[in-house]
C-alpha cells in the first residue's frame, strides 16, 4: 500500500512538472519568436530608432533569451507597454516576459502573480532639478512641484520620502512618461523623479541638458528585472539563467569577440559553461540545447559588455557600474555556478 502511495504521488508530481513544462517555452518554440514587452521609450534600456529598430539593456535581455532558445536574436520581438498595460499584457499572455525596467516588490511578486528574478539593474529612485534653483540636497525641496508617473512605486516612494522629513510637496501626476518629461520640460514643475539610470536619460532629452542636475540621494531601492508568469518554473529558469550566464561569462572573462578560442579552455568550468565538455547538461536540463550560453554571449556579449554599450561609459548615459559591478568587484551582480 505504502509502495502505492508513493507510485501515485510521484505520478502525480510528474503530471504538475509535467504541466509546467509543456508551457512558455513550448509556445515560443511553436510560433517561433519571443514576444517581449518593453519600454516605449527610455534611453539605455529600451528605445526604437527611426527604423524601428529597438536597443538597449532590457532588449538585449530579450535578445539574449531568443538566442537561448532558437540560437537566433532576431527570433526577438518587441511589444512597447506603457506603465498601465505592462503587467495586464503579461497576465493575459500577449507577451512571454516582460522586460521594462520594473521594479520587484511583494506586492507585485506575489498579489500580481508574477515572478520577479534575477536583477539585472540595481537601481534608486532620485531626484532631478534646474541648476538655477541652487538647491543642493532634497532636503531642501519643502513646496516644490514634483512631476511624476501615475501608478507606480515611484509615486508611493516620493509621498513616503516627504512624508517621513515632514516636507510639503505638490505632485504633478501624468499618465503617461512622456507627458512627465514633457512638463518639466516646459516648466510646469521644479523636480524630475523616477529611476536615476531613468533619469540619466531624460535629462539627454531635455531642450537644455546643461542646466539640470540631479540630486545625491536616492530615497528607495529600485531593483529591475525581468518578469514572468507564475507557474510556469521552466520559463522562469530559462530567463533567469540567461542573466546568470551573462554574469558567468563576464567573470570567466569570455566576451563576443575571444567566445570561440575559449571553447578551448583548459578550465573544467568554462568548458561545462560553453557545453563542450562530453558529460554535460547544462542545456537539456533547460529544454534547451547544450550551446544554448554560447549562443547568449554571440548575439549580446558579457554582463560588462551588455550594461556599457547601453547605460555604461560606451553609451550617452555613461553610467557607472557602481553596485552593479560583479561580487568579485565590490557590486552585487553575482552568477550561481554552472555546473
Amino acid at each position: 500500500m505504502k509502495q502505492m502511495f508513493l507510485a501515485a504521488l510521484l505520478g502525480a508530481t510528474m503530471g504538475v512538472g509535467a504541466t509546467a513544462t509543456a508551457g512558455t517555452l513550448d509556445t515560443v518554440k511553436a510560433k517561433g519568436f519571443v514576444q517581449c514587452g518593453v519600454h516605449e521609450g527610455l534611453m539605455g534600456f529600451s528605445a526604437p530608432d527611426a527604423s524601428g529598430n529597438w536597443s538597449g539593456l532590457d532588449v538585449d535581455y530579450c535578445k539574449g533569451i531568443a538566442a537561448a532558445v532558437f540560437g537566433d536574436a532576431t527570433k526577438a520581438k518587441f511589444t512597447p507597454t506603457t506603465t498601465k498595460d505592462r503587467f495586464p499584457a503579461l497576465q493575459s499572455g500577449e507577451i512571454d516576459v516582460l522586460a521594462r525596467n520594473s521594479t520587484w516588490s511583494i506586492n507585485r511578486d506575489t498579489a500580481l502573480g508574477f515572478n520577479f528574478r534575477p536583477v539585472n539593474y540595481y537601481d534608486g529612485q532620485g531626484l532631478m532639478i534646474r541648476k538655477s534653483l541652487n538647491v543642493k540636497s532634497a532636503l531642501e525641496l519643502a513646496g516644490a512641484a514634483v512631476c511624476v508617473h501615475a501608478g507606480t512605486t515611484t509615486e508611493l516612494n516620493l509621498a513616503d520620502y516627504f512624508k517621513s522629513n515632514n516636507l510639503q510637496y505638490n505632485p504633478v501626476v501624468f499618465e503617461k512618461n512622456d507627458e512627465v518629461v514633457a512638463a518639466y520640460n516646459s516648466g510646469r514643475c521644479d523636480v524630475l523623479t523616477t529611476d536615476q539610470s531613468g533619469l540619466y536619460g531624460v535629462r539627454l532629452t531635455l531642450s537644455a541638458p546643461d542646466d539640470h542636475m540631479i540630486l545625491p540621494e536616492i530615497i528607495s531601492k529600485e531593483p529591475l528585472g525581468p518578469v514572468v508568469r507564475q507557474g510556469d518554473d521552466q520559463w522562469f529558469d530559462i530567463v533567469s539563467w540567461v542573466h546568470y550566464a551573462l554574469l558567468n561569462a563576464e567573470e570567466f572573462g569570455i566576451t563576443q569577440a575571444n567566445l570561440e578560442e575559449m571553447k578551448a579552455s583548459d578550465n573544467p568550468d568554462i568548458r561545462r559553461f560553453l557545453g563542450v565538455e562530453s558529460d554535460t547538461k547544462i542545456g537539456t536540463d533547460l529544454g534547451l540545447t547544450n550551446d544554448w550560453a554560447v549562443n547568449v554571449i554571440k548575439a549580446v556579449g558579457n554582463y560588462g559588455e551588455v550594461f556599457e554599450r547601453n547605460v555604461g561609459q560606451a553609451s550617452p548615459l555613461k553610467i557607472e557600474r557602481g553596485i552593479n559591478a560583479l561580487w568579485s568587484k565590490g557590486g552585487l551582480q553575482y552568477g550561481p555556478p554552472v555546473r
